[in-house]
């Protein structure tokens, strides 16, 4: 392990303990998972505890306290997958690598994952490649996706990806646009609410790329905490209808068009959303706020 390397990512983030996930995800990135040592130092630079940086580590799903193959190879098993037969892509993979969910080829070359949602419900049976995203996978297309994988794939621009398109939403509540056009994120106009946690309100700006995770903060907020995400307009709380499938807290429900909703996880820096095309409870609520 490269100790100025480590140094350098943690100076980037003026040291600062609030940027701890955007620090563990750029030393993940730079090795695969997060090394022992590496969390030792962080934990010296930033006064953070050796035992929260763990939590946070060892709580969300993205982060690996173990070696990764060079290529990783995310199988979905949420309940829109699983029921298209998403469990069958699992035991074609485990056949074809000789490894099951969670541990890495011989030759450090490819990592199997399964993950309880992946956001793209009407894309299932879905697979993500080192972040390129198969749609409706079959038992017959998983020796070519190893293949491509293998192969380095080949790098996909949001516009071209499937997965990735613009969203245009509303508050749900008095049904006022919640899009920016003067605050430009990915290229396009940004998703504009505000955030509260602890008595402190700040605004967001979050990408309207719905497959992205772009956000920018007026100030940062401690990560893992959980905030509520309010309108801008008429100030009230988005409301909530389902649980994170990444970490379980509450989403915010904010309305696209009749019976879809875009929810988001408030727990901040967890990247958890999901696209809902039969959100009824969610057409009740923008009806009522815009009979008022």
């Amino acid at each position: 392990m490269d100790t100025k390397n480590i140094l350098d990512i943690i100076k980037k983030h003026n040291k600062n303990k609030v940027s701890l996930i955007s620090i563990l995800e750029e030393i993940q990135g730079a090795y695969t998972y997060l090394p022992e040592k590496a969390l030792r130092l962080l934990a010296k630079e930033t006064g953070c505890s050796l035992t929260d940086i763990y939590g946070v580590a060892t709580f969300y799903k993205a982060f690996s306290l173990k070696p990764k193959g060079k290529h990783c190879v995310s199988v979905c098993l949420g309940t829109a997958c699983h029921v298209r037969g998403a469990q069958n892509i699992v035991e074609e993979f485990k056949r074809e690598l000789s490894i099951s969910p969670g541990e890495t080829t011989p030759d450090n070359e490819i990592t199997l994952e399964t993950v309880n949602c992946l956001g793209a419900c009407a894309l299932g049976p879905t697979v993500v490649s080192d972040g390129q995203y198969f749609p409706h996978v079959s038992k017959s297309s998983v020796k070519e996706i190893i293949t491509r994988t293998k192969g380095g794939g080949r790098s996909i621009a949001a516009e071209a990806d499937i997965r990735i398109f613009s969203l245009q939403v509303s508050c749900p509540l008095c049904g006022k646009s919640l899009m920016d056009h003067d605050y430009i994120i990915n290229g396009h106009p940004s998703v504009k609410f505000n955030v509260s946690m602890n008595g402190k309100k700040v605004w967001l700006r979050m990408s309207s790329l719905y497959g992205k995770h772009t956000v920018e903060l007026e100030n940062q907020l401690p990560p893992n905490e959980l905030s509520r995400f309010h309108c801008p307009h008429c100030h009230n709380e988005f409301p909530s209808f389902s649980t994170c499938p990444e970490c379980g807290a509450s989403m915010a429900a904010l309305f696209v068009r009749e019976k879809c909703s875009w929810e988001v996880c408030t727990r901040q820096g967890c990247q958890g959303h999901i696209l809902n095309l039969d959100q009824i409870n969610l057409h009740k609520k923008s009806n009522k706020g815009k009979n008022k």
